[in-house]
């Protein structure tokens, strides 16, 4: 059954996970610039503009509000989606460079943080980097992307189709294909 929230979310986590979990999201609240919501997103805990600030929405989809980083429990590991990185490419190689001073091993595609362990995460560097991205930044980097890949217009529904529902644009418009891939595109 599907969580609507993040309490339920954390409580339906196996107690290691729940704890990285609440930890990284406590380093995230603490960082985050103002503008942005928690919420469950594509069946994680995510940060996201809300539709009132970028009715655009996600891929074009006005029902999707543009996520900035997810948060998930996978059966061997806990995912940090920086999809933060997407159209901020600057930011993912600051990210790079401060996570290999960390002296901790960076597991990540092009945007999937993995991590089995607290204490393997750079979490410091994590909050760090989310509080670079204040939301006229990020939505601004975001469009600009958009508009260079010819996607600046809405999404186009089609009918009978999931992703008129923004069910897998997540995986297919706008993340890079390690982060869709990590886990096989159901985000």
């Amino acid at each position: 059954m599907p969580v609507s929230t993040v309490t339920e979310y954390l409580a339906a986590l196996p107690a290691d996970h729940r704890d990285a979990l609440n930890e990284v999201r406590r380093g995230i609240n603490r960082a985050l610039p103002p503008g942005y919501k928690e919420g469950i997103q594509f069946g994680m805990i995510s940060w996201f503009v809300p539709l009132a600030t970028y009715p655009a929405g996600y891929g074009g989809n006005k029902k999707v509000p543009l996520p900035l980083i997810s948060l998930g429990s996978k059966k061997g590991y806990v995912a940090l989606h920086m999809i933060c990185f997407y159209g901020q490419p600057a930011l993912r190689e600051w990210f790079t460079a401060q996570y290999g001073k960390s002296g901790r091993k960076l597991d990540m595609g092009q945007g999937c943080l993995r991590f089995k362990t607290l204490p393997e995460l750079a979490l410091d560097v994590v909050e760090k980097t989310v509080a670079r991205l204040p939301v006229k930044d990020y939505v601004a980097g975001y469009q600009a992307a958009r508009d260079a890949m010819g996607k600046g217009k809405p999404a186009a529904k089609k009918r009978g189709s999931r992703m008129a529902n923004g069910g897998d644009a997540f995986a297919r418009d706008c993340l890079p294909r390690s982060v869709a891939c990590c886990s096989n595109g159901k985000l």
